[in-house]
């Protein structure tokens, strides 16, 4: 589970590159993309009000961010494109796998799913 994690983390930092998105801007886009100002959200909470609102302003100015820190279409469409990378970039892994062995790691991964899912952030 951990390779396979790292193995998508991996592409997904290859997708927000290719997108043009850094490190502090991906936690922001996370952050709208669960309803929450940038100063909310716990990875990023403890940056500077100004350094935060930059990065925002600079989101704004490329269209991804509206005036009311939410998503513009343009930025929900950018995150999808990343999402939807990530995803393709992630494939490889499990197309080495039989039904059997699929069915297998979605058991064995459905409890720590469901933990996940339940954390509130």
């Amino acid at each position: 589970a951990t390779l396979l994690r790292e193995h998508r983390g991996d592409g997904h930092n290859a997708a927000l590159v290719v997108h043009g998105v850094g490190g502090t801007e991906a936690h922001v886009l996370f952050a709208v993309s669960l309803g929450m100002r940038a100063e909310e959200f716990g990875r990023i909470h403890h940056l500077g009000k100004a350094q935060l609102a930059a990065v925002v302003d600079g989101l704004r100015g490329r269209g991804l961010v509206d005036a009311g820190g939410g998503f513009t279409d343009a930025g929900r469409e950018t995150r999808q494109r990343i999402e939807a990378l990530t995803d393709e970039l992630a494939a490889p892994a499990y197309d080495v796998l039989s039904a059997d062995e699929l069915d297998e790691l979605i058991a064995g991964l459905e409890p720590v799913a469901t933990a996940v899912e339940a954390v509130d952030y």
